[in-house]
């Protein structure tokens, strides 16, 4: 369970980390290769480097579909529930229930989708070909132009991303009705600004506070109502 906890970190630290490298590799071959080098210019010539756009967006495309999923595990998406919050606790858990569930619903309705379509976008003569059973009429599928990966791999993104953004639904589901508590991510702060004197004047008047009775939590029994 540990490593599904931080399954979407580490995704994105590796996607990150490969898209920079890449990146970075494409732009020094194309300023490398204008150099008059002996034997250097030719190898670089020789080299191409073409597919590394089209490497990088769909690494983007895939941080993109996990960080959402990391977003709903950490509370880092913006809802507007200034309503919601002022409801009785009794009724705003219900809302805020409801309001998880239906996450959890579209997502894994997207998901679903998105399983058919990569199924007939070309994993279906993938596995059948896996298989050793192969029908005449069963198209191979499309690829990607520059990689000529099949593209049904690229779509797969799509219900697994989706699938893990219905789980943390879930998860956040089970968590707040057992704990009363929402994940919380407060988008004032900044690491290591914290302990540096005078960052949080403002936030001793309230103004950045994010312990108020409008941001559902556990309510402990010396709080006040």
């Amino acid at each position: 369970m540990k490593v599904l906890d931080h399954l979407e970190e580490w995704l994105i630290s590796f996607l990150m980390a490969a898209a920079t490298l890449v990146i970075f590799a494409s732009v020094v071959h194309r300023y490398a290769s204008g150099y008059s080098i002996p034997v250097v210019q030719d190898w670089l010539l020789g080299l191409n480097m073409g597919w590394a756009q089209e490497l990088c967006i769909i690494m983007f495309v895939w941080m993109a579909k996990f960080g959402a999923a990391y977003g709903v595990r950490t509370g880092i998406h913006v809802g507007v529930d200034v309503l919601i919050n002022r409801l009785s606790d009794s009724h705003r858990a219900k809302f805020v229930i409801l309001g998880l569930l239906a996450g959890a619903l579209f997502t894994g309705i997207i998901g679903t989708l998105g399983v058919r379509f990569v199924w007939e976008n070309g994993m279906h003569y993938f596995v059948a070909n896996a298989m050793g059973a192969v029908p005449a009429d069963l198209p191979e599928g499309p690829t990607t132009p520059d990689l000529e990966w099949p593209t049904w791999i690229i779509y797969s993104v799509i219900p697994l991303g989706s699938y893990l953004m219905c789980f943390r639904f879930l998860q956040v589901t089970v968590n707040f009705v057992h704990t009363g508590e929402l994940p919380r991510h407060d988008h004032g702060h900044v690491d290591g600004l914290d302990d540096e004197e005078g960052v949080a004047v403002g936030r001793e008047d309230g103004i950045y506070r994010m312990d108020d009775n409008l941001h559902p939590r556990k309510q402990n029994k010396g709080d006040r109502t």
